[in-house]
Parts: structure tokens; C-alpha cells; sequence
């Protein structure tokens, strides 16, 4: 995890620390599954424009209060908001680029992509009810395995976070019990586990703590090297989570401007699809104008400039019809 937390901070750095002498700031707050993307876009356009980016990497929830109690230019999160929830709120919503989630863990003498894992096993452990590594439900899936006989420590996200609403949405869409007895939201009352503050500090705890299973974005396991697990998906494969892997969840995705670009790509259809991936967006208070229009020349810059650092970090970065889209979606709100 320092790794990760050095480079960003690297990054970072001119964006906290920049306001000093820049002549425009620009204030975000939400999303830990974005944070990677948007520091090294914020870096990149800082160098070009001058104008710097503080983004508090707080979790969607807090990114939600945040732009609601309009404290800042922009909220992130990875759970889209409902219209009639972003009508009510008075925001404009969209997506900035499309990643995966992963789960990830920490059993000594098991490497990364050794160990197969499906919804309902997964729902299983996080539900409480597969409580060791070499329960029968998990030896089936890993007949070469040398698994052990020691109990499954679950870590998740303590604060609201829209990775945990990717994550429980997905177990909601394969286990009826995880739906009936959990639900899905960026926050959930957990059955077992540990809770840690940001992908971060999942990262952290499944680094630290031996036989524990977490889940994040796949840019943390990439500056970590940590051992992922391959998923079974929809089509009943098991695959990989890679740049490739999400963009194939994401290609039949329909985002519409007329729903405000609301959209799950959980169990996406596709041999090779990933299961448990999804969008992160960008909330806009319709109350603010002038500074929604420089958020969305910072975004409609990234957008012509920042695919490459997004295909760098494992997002897969929008299609240029879907940037045109919410393009035209900026200009009908008087923003763009």
C-alpha cells in the first residue's frame, strides 16, 4: 500500500499543495475507486492550465454530502443516483470512466489468480456462513489448491462507498440470500468483518492480515501486487480481472442522457466479461452554475486527453459517442 500511497501522493502533491500560486482551484470530493484516474488527470492538467485539483479521496457517501451540502464543485461517487433522486436533490450526474472491482486476498502459498471464486461462494464468506478457507463450497471450486484450515477474516469498507455499492449490488444480483438478508447500498449493515476506511485501508488490512479476504478497485492490486481471485461470470467462465475483461462488461452498456446516465453493469452478459464491474460518476449541483462549468472543462479536457492514463491504470476510458452524449447533455444544462 505505500507504494500506491507514495505515487499518489506524488501526484497529488501540486493538487493539495498548489493553491499556493495557482490562479484557479478547483474542489472535488467523493469516490476512492476514482482517485487513481482523477489525481494523475488532475496532474496532467495543472501542468497544462495552471488550474489545480483538492480532491478528498472520502468515499462516495461522503462525496454525496459533500456536493449536497455544496461545499464543493463536484461530488464522485461509483453508485449512480436514481432521476427522481437527482431531480429532487437539483443535480446533474455523469460518468467519467468504467472500472472493476475485485476481490482480493491474503493465504499465504496462494499468488494472484490461483483461486476461483463464484456469487454464492463469495456471498457465502461475507455472509458468515463459509467461515474457513478449506470449507467444502470453496475446495470445490479449487480442487488443486492447498487450502488451509484456518478461519476467513472478511474486510469491507467502513464508511459509505460506492465500490461497496458495486460490490453488494452484484452479490444482491447472484444470491437471494445476500438480497433477502443484506441488500445493496454504499452502506450495508455487515453480518461479519472488518470495516476499514477506503480502498486504501482494504488494501492495507488484507496486506497486514493473514487469511482475510477484501475487495477493490483494480488499480490498488495492480501498485500492490496483490492476490486477486478469478470470478465466474454471468455466461459461467471463469475470468480475469483486466482492462479487457471490464471493457467487455461495459460494451453493451446503454447509458442514456435521458435517465441522467443511470446504470448498473453488474453480471454483465459475455464469455468474457467481468462480473463485478461498474461506472463512476460526477454530481453537479444545478445551483452552481459557474463553477460547473469549469468542472466540466476539466472533465471535457480529460476526456480528449486522458484515455491513455485510464487504460494505464485498468479503466476502461468511455466511447466517444457516450463522451458526445453527455457532451450534449453539459450543453442543454447552459454548462458546457
Amino acid at each position: 500500500m505505500k507504494r500506491l500511497v507514495g505515487i499518489l501522493l506524488i501526484l497529488a502533491a501540486p493538487l493539495v499543495f498548489g493553491t499556493a500560486f495557482a490562479a484557479e482551484t478547483l474542489n472535488g470530493a467523493g469516490s476512492t475507486f476514482a482517485y487513481p484516474i482523477y489525481s494523475a488527470w488532475a496532474y496532467a492538467y495543472g501542468k497544462v492550465t495552471g488550474v489545480q485539483l483538492n480532491y478528498q479521496s472520502i468515499g462516495s457517501g461522503g462525496g454525496i454530502q459533500q456536493i449536497t451540502n455544496k461545499t464543493v464543485a463536484f461530488g464522485a461517487s461509483d453508485a449512480p443516483l436514481p432521476p427522481a433522486e437527482l431531480a429532487k436533490k437539483h443535480f446533474l450526474q455523469f460518468p467519467t470512466v468504467i472500472g472493476g472491482v475485485v476481490p482480493v486476498v491474503n493465504i499465504p502459498g496462494i499468488r494472484a489468480g490461483q483461486m476461483k471464486l463464484d456469487g454464492a461462494t463469495l456471498s457465502g464468506i461475507y455472509l458468515g456462513e463459509i467461515r474457513s478457507w478449506n470449507d467444502p463450497r470453496i475446495k470445490a471450486l479449487n480442487p488443486g489448491l492447498n487450502l488451509p484450515n484456518h478461519a476467513i477474516t472478511t474486510i469491507h469498507r467502513s464508511e459509505g462507498s460506492g465500490t461497496t455499492a458495486i460490490f453488494t449490488t452484484y452479490l444482491g444480483a447472484v444470491s437471494p440470500a445476500w438480497k433477502a438478508k443484506v441488500g445493496a447500498g454504499t452502506a450495508v449493515k455487515w453480518p461479519v468483518g472488518l470495516g476499514a476506511k477506503g480502498s486504501e485501508g482494504v488494501a492495507n488490512y488484507v496486506n497486514r492480515v493473514p487469511y482475510s479476504i477484501g475487495y477493490v478497485e483494480f488499480a490498488y492490486i495492480l501498485q500492490e501486487k496483490m492476490a486477486y481471485a478469478l470470478m465466474k461470470n454471468k455466461a459461467g467462465l471463469y475470468v480475469s480481472p483486466t482492462f479487457q475483461s471490464f471493457k467487455d462488461a461495459a460494451a453493451k452498456a446503454d447509458f442514456s442522457p435521458a435517465k441522467d446516465f443511470y446504470l448498473w453493469l453488474v453480471n454483465a452478459p459475455g464469455k468474457t466479461s467481468w462480473p463485478i464491474a461498474g461506472g463512476t460518476f460526477i454530481l453537479l449541483s444545478k445551483d452552481l452554475p459557474q463553477s460547473n462549468r469549469k468542472v466540466v472543462k476539466f472533465f471535457d479536457w480529460s476526456y480528449k486527453n486522458g484515455d491513455p492514463a485510464a487504460e494505464k491504470l485498468a479503466y476502461v476510458p468511455l466511447p466517444l459517442v457516450l463522451k458526445n452524449k453527455i457532451r450534449a447533455y453539459w450543453k442543454k444544462a447552459g454548462i458546457y
